[in-house]
C-alpha cells in the first residue's frame, strides 16, 4: 500500500470509510499503551480546572487560620498535564485520518470530541453513510496497490455496502 494511506510510522493505515472498525481497535491499543486514553475515552476527558489559589485565597477557602503554605501548583500542574496528554492525543487522532473526514473534526475541542465525532459519524447507519461508501467505491483507484489489494479494498467496500443495504433496508428508500 501506498506511504499515503498509512499513518507515517506506526504502520497503521490511515482511517477511510472502510476500515473504522479495525482502524478504532488499533487505535485504542496505541492510545492505552502510550498512557493517552484517559484524555480521549477514560476518566480524564475534561480538563481540569486551572486554579492557581494564593496560600491566602487556600486558607479563605478552607477555613484555615494557620500561616502554613499550602501547595499552590497541584491544580495548575494537572491541568497543564492534561493539556499535554489532550494535545498529544490530539495529533495522534487528527494524523492518523484521511483528509476527506478532518473537515468533520475541526472544530473539535478536545481528542475525546474528536474520537465522539468520529464515533457517532461512523456509527449512524443513515444516507449520508451509505453516499459515502457509494462515493468511495466509485473514486476508489488502484493506485500503487497490487492487483490482489485492490480487490480487497473493492470487495471490503462491496460487503459493508452490502451489510448496510441488508440492515437498513427498511428505514431508507433506495432506488434500485
Amino acid at each position: 500500500m501506498d506511504s499515503g494511506n498509512r499513518f507515517t510510522g506506526f504502520g497503521m493505515e490511515l482511517l477511510s470509510q472502510s476500515n473504522y472498525k479495525i482502524w478504532k481497535t488499533c487505535m485504542e491499543s496505541y492510545l492505552v499503551g502510550e498512557d493517552l486514553w484517559d484524555v480521549v475515552g477514560g476518566g480524564k476527558t475534561n480538563a481540569p480546572q486551572n486554579t492557581t489559589e494564593t496560600a491566602d485565597e487556600i486558607k479563605e477557602n478552607d477555613g484555615e487560620n494557620t500561616d502554613a503554605p499550602k501547595d499552590t501548583t497541584k491544580t495548575s500542574d494537572e491541568f497543564n498535564k492534561w493539556v499535554k496528554m489532550n494535545a498529544k492525543a490530539e495529533f495522534v487522532l487528527k494524523r492518523s485520518i484521511s483528509h476527506n473526514f478532518f473537515e468533520h473534526i475541526m472544530r473539535c475541542k478536545s481528542a475525546s470530541d474528536i474520537w465522539a465525532t468520529l464515533s457517532s459519524l461512523f456509527n449512524k447507519k443513515d444516507v449520508a453513510q451509505f453516499q459515502m461508501l457509494e462515493n468511495e467505491l466509485a473514486n476508489s483507484t488502484q493506485e500503487d496497490l497490487s492487483i490482489s489489494q485492490f480487490f480487497i479494498k473493492i470487495k471490503t467496500l462491496c460487503s459493508e455496502k452490502s451489510l448496510f443495504l441488508k440492515h437498513e433496508r427498511g428505514d431508507i428508500l433506495f432506488a434500485d
